[in-house]
């Protein structure tokens, strides 16, 4: 799951208005004239093998060999890796064996601590709305980490590696629990499940979440993907979306190319 302070920013000079709702922007221009503005660093939670974050989806835990957790866990990713819509290709790192993950992520609509995990309306309260997101990994990367009991923060944090959507208003998804994601490369379905697979639902990520760090209004958390994780190499096409009662939502549909990152890293075993 990963945890931001975001907001839609329109862009100096663009066209369009904006509407403010408790501390998050909705945009009302061209996605063009849209980016994310990052506040301060995210929080992943818990991929370890499902819906990221608490929700961790029973089949995804065993195509990564991955033991069922007995509780949430959650890491960080930086909110330098948000690839805004329309704003450019994932970037595929020297050596680096890249991975998409499909996530239903949580944009918090108020300061959340010691939630109780009980606390069901409490916890749905606490969502602004929704988006989208495409968790990249570095596989590779992560599994030298794991190996070596270091942290994934590499893995999961290189520029570009949070491909997002645009805001979803909470009225469009009424039961987060019961959407279904999905995520095709080159036109190949990839993934495609629903979020009542979780191992956790939201009261219990949140809650455990919040019993160690106060979330804030504007935290964006990352929930968890599903089973049919795997690799994407330059020159791919990445396409998701979000889909309620089988209807398509088309606020959060993601398209993204991806390519090779320049630059000087290259990766090697620690």
């Amino acid at each position: 799951m990963t945890i931001f302070n975001t907001l839609f920013q329109k862009k100096a000079g663009a066209q369009g208005s904006q509407t403010k709702k408790d501390g998050i922007y909705k945009s009302q221009c061209a996605e063009s004239d849209v980016h994310w503005q990052k506040l301060r660093v995210p929080t992943s939670i818990a991929h370890l093998n499902g819906l990221r974050a608490d929700k961790v989806n029973r089949d995804h835990v065993k195509e990564l060999n991955n033991v069922r957790p007995k509780q949430p866990f959650f890491f960080l990713k930086p909110s330098s890796s948000i690839l805004p819509p329309k704003s450019g290709p994932v970037l595929a790192p020297r050596g680096v064996n890249l991975h998409y993950e499909v996530e239903l992520a949580l944009i918090i609509g108020k300061e959340l601590r010691d939630l109780d995990v009980g606390d069901e309306k409490g916890a749905l309260d606490a969502i602004e709305g929704y988006a989208l997101s495409i968790d990249m990994t570095g596989r590779n990367v992560q599994e030298e980490a794991k190996k070596k009991g270091l942290p994934w923060s590499i893995a999961k944090g290189f520029d570009t590696f949070l491909p997002i959507s645009n805001y979803i208003a909470k009225s469009n998804i009424p039961d987060p629990h019961n959407v279904e994601l999905y995520l095709t490369v080159n036109g190949e379905v990839k993934q495609s499940d629903s979020t009542e697979l979780m191992l956790f639902r939201i009261p219990r990520i949140l809650s455990d979440i919040s019993k160690v760090m106060t979330l804030e209004k504007g935290d964006v958390v990352l929930t968890g993907t599903p089973k049919g994780v795997g690799p994407v190499k330059a020159g791919d096409v990445m396409k998701a979306g979000i889909k309620v009662g089988g209807k398509e939502l088309e606020e959060g549909m993601i398209e993204v190319d991806v390519k090779e990152k320049g630059g000087l890293y290259d990766f090697s075993d620690t």
